[in-house]
């Protein structure tokens, strides 16, 4: 876990995936344009219904028979009341607003670490380069035992009080106790306070000599700048000509973040999205013309997680036939909310327009009367969609046409060019509970090795490292002190699995971010079809 966010995970399972959308479409929402003077206040004259609220509420704190948090009262009742309009539409209290925001303005104020919690202790596995850990001389491995006067080790802290002590203003000091391998003495660092960046790019390197590969995570604030300055280097310095961009689980962000960097894909004036609403008149927007790099063909990759920015993306690449959209239907989330702050310090997040892809589709999926609409992922696994390309229902019948011709639909998300069924080979109850424990045996299994012994490049990593049965069957027997009970006949199924990401994880904690997607991208087929089509020179209009 970093400070500001649970470790990125590449994986398609529906059941991880359905818990990463109730928080990922909370997140995936905004525009970058804020309403600072817009307020709404209870009680307004011009408004006799929001008096008559503002009465009751005030009869049942001083009259009710039992004392009551009028708050939180408060707090349902604006909840019931935005359930009437959409599933995006939110009210973001107080104590969320900050957090929401620094996970979308592409930085915080903090220590700069990611850590994982193994035995009820916080062990570092990576510290941000030049980051204020760095500094003060923290490393891989260290476990911090406690933070100010505080301790944290073995008294099963919650992850939001951690975060609470390690996050604070620029430039304020926090203490931390730390044991490194076998010492047996605490050493204490005095860490400052900086600004750390929250990147929206994971990971990006090439795949072959002329085909690249960038995984962006979300929109946030600063994902074009991101996006600019790991591709400069793959263009003019490793001969990419060929782009695999990676979208999947991304649950959107920013408008104009995804359209800047559409900008790059199109000459001037191209229409790559536009919205409109009741009270919000059309807006088109265009490629700016500002293409720095020449890139020839490009395939997205998209999956259920894929929402809102991400399916902008997506829809504009598809109906100019600009390229290959590959992977499976994308969430379908097609409403636009805008940002308005509140009195009480937190903040309102309206669904104001929809916005449509350039040949008019609508990419938002039914939300009337529809209970299920959270439980999206559940109900495509459910109905075999997502392991079979036959079961995948068009939402809506409407034909909408590409540049070139082909026949597109709407309505239910963006439709893959070419569909990649998800792998439920190794998909039972053992295998999940195995999973969420990889990254603290992983981090346990280092501890006890001497690295000079590992492999020292990324590429003889993951060439050449083996994870054995040995190191399987210390995973199985963690997880059975974890209480795992083992299940012979589950294992079996989910062997390899499990010891592909335990080589992802180990290889996270050796070579940071590219160690785990180099991993996990070897033998990924989303990506092994993205690249083959990319090679072949094929044609994007189907005959």
């Amino acid at each position: 876990m970093q400070e500001e966010k649970s470790p990125q995970w590449q994986t398609s399972l529906p059941l991880l995936l359905a818990a990463t959308l109730a928080v990922g479409m909370f997140i995936g929402q905004q525009l970058p344009r804020y309403d600072r003077d817009v307020y709404f206040q209870m009680g307004s004259s011009n408004n006799p219904s929001s008096g008559t609220l503002d009465e009751i509420l005030r009869y049942v704190q001083s009259k009710y028979v039992d004392s009551v948090d009028i708050t939180e009262v408060k707090t349902g009742a604006i909840e019931h009341l935005l359930e009437q309009l959409d599933p995006h539409s939110v009210y973001i209290s107080p104590e969320e607003l900050q957090s929401v925001e620094d996970d979308m303005s592409g930085e915080f104020e903090g220590v700069g670490i990611e850590y994982v919690v193994v035995d009820d202790t916080m062990q570092v596995v990576s510290v941000f380069p030049g980051g204020p850990s760095e500094t003060a001389g923290m490393l891989s491995g260290d476990k911090i035992i406690s933070i100010g006067d505080t301790t944290v080790a073995g008294v099963k802290i919650e992850n939001k009080k951690i975060f609470k002590y390690l996050r604070g203003k620029k430039g304020t000091l926090v203490k931390l106790g730390v044991l490194r391998g076998r010492e047996p003495d605490l050493r204490h660092f005095n860490v400052t306070r900086d600004i750390i960046p929250v990147h929206s790019v994971d990971v990006s390197y090439m795949l072959d000599e002329r085909t690249g590969y960038v995984k962006i995570n979300r929109f946030s604030a600063t994902t074009y700048q991101e996006f600019m300055e790991v591709l400069g280097p793959m263009v003019e310095e490793k001969g990419l000509q060929n782009l695999v961009l990676d979208l999947r689980g991304n649950p959107g962000g920013y408008l104009n973040e995804a359209t800047d960097l559409l900008s790059q894909f199109f000459s001037d004036g191209k229409l790559l999205v536009y919205t409109k609403g009741r009270t919000e008149a059309r807006r088109d927007y265009k490629s700016n013309g500002r293409a720095r790099f020449n890139i020839q063909n490009v395939a997205v990759l998209i999956d259920e997680g894929s929402a809102s920015a991400s399916e902008i993306v997506a829809g504009a690449i598809q109906d100019w036939d600009r390229g290959w959209v590959v992977g499976r239907r994308s969430f379908g989330k097609g409403l636009v909310q805008e940002q308005y702050p509140l009195g009480d310090g937190g903040a309102l997040r309206l669904t104001v327009s929809r916005y449509y892809t350039p040949s008019g589709r609508s990419i938002q999926r039914a939300y009337k009367h529809n209970q299920e609409y959270s439980n999206e992922a559940e109900r495509r696994l459910a109905s075999g969609e997502l392991a079979d390309v036959s079961k995948m229902k068009i939402a809506d019948s409407t034909q909408y046409y590409t540049g070139m011709g082909r026949i597109v639909y709407s309505g239910g998300g963006i439709y893959p060019d070419v569909f990649i069924p998800l792998d439920t080979s190794f998909f039972n109850d053992y295998y999940l509970d195995v999973r969420q424990l990889v990254p603290q045996f992983a981090a346990r299994w280092l501890e006890q090795r001497d690295r000079s012994t590992l492999p020292a490049s990324l590429d003889a990593y993951v060439r050449d490292f083996p994870v054995s049965n040995d190191m399987l069957e210390a995973l199985v027997g963690y997880a059975e002190k974890q209480g795992v009970e083992r299940n012979p006949a589950q294992l079996a199924q989910c062997r390899a699995e499990l010891k592909l990401q335990l080589k992802a994880r180990i290889g996270k904690a050796l070579f940071r971010d590219e160690g785990l997607y180099r991993v996990l991208n070897e033998d990924d087929p989303a990506v092994d079809k993205a690249v083959q089509l990319l090679r072949s020179g094929e044609a994007i209009v189907k005959k």
